[in-house]
């Protein structure tokens, strides 16, 4: 079978050598100079006249003469591969250079598309692919839900694949080319905002976050975040599907991958992390992988013996995983008392996470629970962001047979309604959800009545204060930039992969956390109760050790503190704002005939 995006007619590989006012317009093209006929982007690309006609592409004949059933049903399977293929820059493989090649053979298939009702089916399939590889790790849990998922999903593509075929197509000038470095990237970036939404699934396999462990995209992504990261990555690709596809817009192309360097090399130079200041010691307690009849009861056993080899090792914070408790402490005092007696040992306070029902509320929650010398502190943040059919079935009434297929929740989880950045004091100090100001001075009176004097009170109030993620939360740039603004100085995410313990998904959740502390400035802890569990620097370096899926271990992580503001966490997610001009402001273009239509430089007849 014949590779589709490589299909050339003889005539289009003819020179031209006929004069523009010889060449006869192709059927339907306005090139009389009605609305529409082009906006003079589509001339040759030396010595173009003013007035551009829209010619025939080389593939003209063959769409007169439609390709068979068997060409066109290859052709889709092709897309959903190649579609596929930036998959394999995401851990586990983790071949981040392939992020700025995995869509170049993508995007040559769709500028091959004999119109645009093609190129439009090429993105979505292509998209599809796209969401199975990235998401294929859910198959155990979702089976045949998780293909109509990745085939809805897909539809987020297919205008996409129309923008690039507008813009890619046949031979486009140096001004069509330069506007595609912009407008393709920025087209993508709407596709990776709008799937976000974390009613669509959450924004998990963001092209930007392949790029993880590479310094200068880091730096970049303190910038602008890891939408700034797949702006980048995508212009990468756009500019090297010009180098290999359009000969005569080669010069755009380096002169956009040059751009491209330029603008990494300024983050670099001019975005560097703020000047550490002091240092906060975490340790991470993850028991490992314990199922089975009573394996609640067998995992606490086993975090708390953990824990107790921490004894002595000048801790802040002690962080268990994802679901480390399965009982309210409200109705296991039990339980309380057990984890008080773990932060009196250690001389540091216990962050574990609750997944039960509440006993003073109805419903299941997942919480974040402090427990300080003295008992819980009271402080508790509630999971905003739920997995979808993990931990809630969306519309349910329409949805709910999913749990019949797969290993949807049997019942919705309910959600907190607001951040919390908790005090790592010894007591309940301004224990408020959502805080974002220092103590009162009540507060700091009460802190030293619970202590030994005022000293020991200004310790307890000059500790780091944290924010709390929960497993999923961490895929979302918005939330962990709140708890910044707030006024947390390290990023903690407890979270559980054990269902998916022998897939690509713990190294991509565990990945996560370097984006989150690039973007802030801030350090970052991913405690997991079965792997993989790592910290990270302000600047996104991976500090200390990982401790891996399986293993049952504890591991102390002395992190730097930093309270400088990145530009990302000043300013917000500007990229996709600017994207979303950059495609007005092309639709708007098109919408007056601008850019309206296809323009080729496909083979032109000569006059008989």
């Amino acid at each position: 079978m014949r590779i589709p995006f490589a299909r050339r007619t003889a005539a289009a590989a003819a020179p031209d050598t006929e004069p523009p006012d010889a060449a006869e317009p192709a059927p339907g093209s306005g090139a009389s100079g009605e609305p529409g006929s082009g906006s003079g982007s589509g001339g040759s690309a030396v010595g173009a006249p003013a007035v551009v006609r829209d010619r025939a592409p080389a593939s003209y004949d063959a769409r007169r003469a439609r390709p068979g059933r068997a060409e066109r049903l290859g052709r889709s399977l092709l897309a959903v591969v190649l579609g596929a293929l930036p998959a394999l820059a995401f851990p586990a493989p983790g071949l981040w250079w392939w992020a700025y090649l995995s869509l170049v053979p993508w995007l040559l298939l769709i500028r091959t598309a004999p119109d645009a009702r093609r190129a439009g089916l090429d993105g979505w399939l292509g998209g599809a692919g796209f969401m199975l590889a990235v998401h294929h790790w859910l198959l155990p849990s979702l089976h045949v839900f998780l293909l109509v998922l990745a085939a809805l999903l897909g539809l987020l593509w297919l205008p996409w694949g129309r923008l690039v075929w507008s813009l890619l197509g046949g031979t486009p000038s140096a001004r069509r080319a330069a506007a595609a470095l912009l407008v393709v990237p920025s087209g993508w970036l709407l596709v990776e905002l709008v799937r976000s939404w974390q009613g669509l699934g959450g924004p998990w396999g963001l092209l930007g976050a392949s790029q993880w462990q590479v310094p200068p995209a880091l730096r970049l992504a303190s910038v602008g975040g890891v939408w700034l990261v797949s702006l980048l990555v995508v212009a990468v690709n756009t500019a090297v599907a010009l180098l290999l596809a359009v000969p005569p817009a080669r010069r755009t192309a380096v002169a956009g991958l040059t751009g491209g360097a330029v603008v990494a090399g300024l983050a670099w130079w001019g975005a560097g992390p703020a000047d550490a200041s002091g240092t906060v010691r975490i340790a991470v307690v993850q028991p490992g992988v314990l199922d089975g009849p009573g394996g609640a009861d067998r995992r606490f056993a086993r975090a708390e013996e953990l824990t107790r080899t921490l004894v002595g090792q000048r801790l802040d914070l002690v962080v268990w995983g994802e679901s480390s408790v399965g009982a309210d402490l409200g109705a296991r005092p039990d339980l309380a008392a057990r984890l008080t007696v773990l932060a009196r040992a250690v001389d540091a306070p216990v962050l574990v996470n609750v997944d039960a029902r509440r006993s003073d509320r109805a419903g299941i929650y997942k919480s974040a629970i402090l427990v300080g010398r003295q008992g819980p502190t009271g402080e508790r943040y509630d999971k905003m962001r739920l997995v979808p059919f993990g931990e809630y079935v969306p519309a349910r009434a329409v949805l709910g047979w999913a749990t019949s297929v797969g290993k949807a929740a049997g019942e919705d989880r309910r959600r907190g309604t607001a951040p919390v950045v908790m005090s790592l004091s010894d007591g309940p100090v301004a224990a408020a959800a959502g805080r974002d100001a220092a103590p009162s001075e009540a507060a700091r009176r009460d802190a030293a009545a619970r202590r030994d004097g005022p000293g020991a009170a200004l310790a307890d109030l000059a500790r780091p204060r944290i924010g709390p993620l929960v497993c999923f939360e961490t895929a979302f740039p918005d939330m962990s930039r709140a708890l910044v603004r707030g006024g947390a100085d390290v990023l903690v995410a407890q979270s559980s992969t054990s269902t998916f313990q022998d897939s690509w998904a713990p190294a991509q959740h565990a990945s996560l956390g370097a984006l989150r502390a690039a973007e802030t400035g801030r350090p970052m802890v991913h405690a997991t109760l079965t792997g993989i569990s790592a910290a990270y620097a302000p600047d996104g370096r991976r500090v200390g050790p990982v401790i891996g899926t399986g293993s049952g271990a504890a591991a102390v992580y002395e992190l730097p503190l930093s309270h400088g503001t990145t530009v990302y966490a000043g300013v917000g997610d500007w990229p996709v704002y600017g994207a979303v001009a950059v495609v007005a402001l092309t639709a708007a273009a098109a919408g007056a005939g601008r850019f309206g239509g296809q323009r080729f430089e496909g083979p032109r007849s000569p006059r008989p």
